[in-house]
This record gives structure tokens, C-alpha cells and sequence, in this order.
């Protein structure tokens, strides 16, 4: 059947909630055609979200429902996650003999050996990943667990935004996800392919083989020390100082005194990411590399980072290849695409169920 006569299906809306910003993606799919509907941005306060956990439910709420009205209406069921450093995740081999609900409990028991909180206080789920290769009567279990109140304060900040949490994935899943949106058409699956992710406060390298992360490090170090610098130097916000320096707004001063020797920094510090992994094991060296955060858009970085490391390197753009929306401003979106990668991916869960 033509796509065109195919029902168009709205998603959920994919709600990133990180420590200076929220950012959210509305998506819709008419057969195998994927459009961007619209998306949002919006700041928060320094003290609403600290070290990946929310302090402050209601600005959080705020921000959530501001950027609903930029996204427009219509919107009642959203996706969001919890970051990867909450989680613990385990691969577990059980019998394939047990019925749902005897799996299930010897979940709980697994989970109770190995988790460092009482079970009361964790959220807990798994999946049934197939049988153990050699070995039919076991199954391999993908087991996931974090603390309850990281689930239940993002659901309550969606919650009382007006919106219902159909899902709280993990970030790392939402990466996986949107990853092939990142890729040119008919690339080696078997290359090693980076991701970087310079968020506010903390720096992410993700290396991936066949479509699955076989390598992560996180450090602390982000776009919030530029942010800050230019925060003392002239007085305007952190929330202000990001919007100027994505667009390409900054003075010649601020460029040439604080952006261009972070950006230096931003360089050194992918290389030591790089490092750690290459140390880590007998690697292949990585075929590219792809910018994400709001540090991403740094002019310049991509260029400055490829010289520095030896490797490939472009800012990631998951919709390059997705129809969009013609109400929004494609240059406006160029900038911002590397924000929203994760929120993406998120997005993209509503597709799965």
C-alpha cells in the first residue's frame, strides 16, 4: 500500500529531563515515513535538577508545561527516562520452564542478591532477551532496577504538567533507539561508531558495534562551566548564555577569550574519554564520531575534535532524514538537533508498543 493512504500515528511526547533544560520531541509515522512534529527547549533553574535527580517537582512541572504550549496542543501521553548512572543492569539466566508468574518471582529473589536497596524501594523490571546460545532450557534475562523515587518524581513532574507517563524507559535504550537515525544509509554495522553527549554537567561517550553500547564512561565535565564563565563575565543567565552560544550570538570578545579555549578543553576532554576506552581492552580504532548535547553545536568543535582524536567526527542529527514539520524553522532546528537526541529516542518508544 502506498504510504500515503497509510493512517498517520502520533506519538508520545519524549520528555528529556536533564539538569539545565527540558527537552521534548513530538514524532508521527505514516508507514515507514517518520516526521518531526514539533519540539521544545526549555530552561530550568540551576537548583531544580541536581546530579540527574529533580529537586524542585514543580519547576520541573513548569518548564514541562511551558513547553507543551510551544509544542502545541493536543498532547496527553508521554515517554521520559531515567539516566543510565541511576540504573543497575544485569543479565540473569533462568529456566525456560517457569510460567509469567513464577519468572517474575525468581526475579525478585535474583534481584535481592545482587541490588544494595531493599526491594520495597526499587523499581523493578525485565525482559526475556532468548534462550542462552547451546543451552534451550535457559533464557537469558535482562534485568532493570533503580530507586523508586527516581521513577516517581519524573512521573510526577509529567504528571502534574497535565500530561499522563505512558513509560519510563532508560536514557541508555532511548540511545540505542535513535541511533541508526543518526547513520548514513548502508553503513558497517560491525565499525566501532562513538557518541558523545556534552551535557551541562556531564560528559558521556557511548561506542557502539551492531547497533548495541559495548562501551560507556561518564565524567564529570560540561557545557555548564562555559556557561558559568560567561554567567561571571557579563552578567546574563546560564539559560541566556546557551541560547546565544547555539545560535551564534556570542561577541567576538566572548568567542576569542571563553569559547574557543573551551572548546580546547571540550577536545582534550573526548580524548581522555577515548583513551580510557582504548585501555580498556584490544580495540579497533572507531570509524566516527558523533557530537550530541548542547555543547555540540560549538562552531567549529566537529573540526577542532576530528583533528584531535584522528577520527571522523560530525554533530549527530536524528532528524536529517525525517519529514518535518514546515512550521518550524530548519536552521532554528539545525542547532538544536544535537539537544535532542535523547528526547528522540524517547519519542521513538511510542513506536514499540
Amino acid at each position: 500500500m502506498l504510504s500515503f493512504l497509510k493512517k498517520q500515528e502520533k506519538g508520545w511526547v519524549g520528555i528529556d529531563i536533564g539538569s539545565s533544560s527540558v527537552k521534548m520531541v513530538t514524532l508521527s509515522r505514516r508507514g515507514e515515513a517518520m516526521q518531526l512534529d514539533s519540539y521544545a527547549i526549555m530552561p530550568l533553574p540551576s537548583s531544580a535538577v541536581i546530579d540527574s535527580s529533580i529537586q524542585d517537582v514543580g519547576q520541573v512541572s513548569q518548564a514541562i508545561e511551558t513547553g507543551l504550549k510551544v509544542c502545541g496542543g493536543g498532547l496527553t501521553t508521554s515517554v521520559t527516562a531515567v539516566p543510565s548512572s541511576a540504573v543497575i543492569l544485569k543479565t540473569i539466566q533462568l529456566s525456560s520452564a517457569f510460567t509469567e508468574f513464577e519468572l517474575e518471582e525468581q526475579v525478585k529473589l535474583e534481584a535481592d542478591r545482587f541490588i544494595p536497596y531493599p526491594l520495597n524501594e526499587v523499581a523493578l523490571d525485565f525482559e526475556i532477551l532468548g534462550a542462552v546460545e547451546g543451552h534451550d532450557e535457559l533464557n537469558n534475562i535482562m534485568l532493570v532496577a533503580c530507586r523508586r523515587d527516581d521513577v516517581e518524581l519524573r512521573e510526577d513532574a509529567i504528571n502534574g504538567a497535565g500530561l499522563k507517563c505512558e513509560v519510563v524507559d532508560v536514557d541508555r535504550f532511548s540511545t540505542e533507539r535513535v541511533y541508526p537515525l543518526l547513520q548514513e544509509p548502508g553503513f558497517n554495522e560491525d565499525s566501532l561508531i562513538g557518541l558523545v553527549d556534552i551535557g551541562a554537567s556531564t560528559l558521556t561517550l557511548n561506542v557502539f558495534k551492531n547497533g548495541e553500547i559495548v562501551y560507556n564512561r561518564e565524567q564529570a565535565f560540561g557545557g555548564n562551566d562555559l556557561s558559568n564563565a560567561i554567567h561571571q563575565q557579563t552578567g546574563m543567565s546560564a539559560s541566556e548564555a546557551e541560547q546565544q552560544l547555539r545560535a551564534g550570538e556570542l561577541s567576538d570578545d566572548l568567542v576569542q577569550n571563553l569559547v574557543l579555549p573551551f572548546r580546547s578543553t571540550v577536545s582534550q576532554q573526548v580524548s581522555r574519554a577515548l583513551q580510557f576506552f582504548y585501555s580498556s581492552g584490544p580495540h579497533n580504532e572507531l570509524s566516527k564520531l558523533y557530537l550530541l548535547g548542547g555543547t555540540a553545536s560549538i562552531d567549529g568543535l566537529a573540526e577542532q575534535m576530528a583533528a584531535e582524536v584522528g577520527v571522523a567526527t560530525e554533530v549527530g542529527n536524528p532528524f536529517i532524514r525525517m519529514v518535518i514539520n514546515p512550521k518550524l524553522n530548519p536552521q532554528r532546528l539545525t542547532l538544536d538537533a544535537p539537544t535532542l537526541v535523547k528526547a528522540c529516542g524517547m519519542a521513538l518508544r511510542s513506536f514499540d508498543h
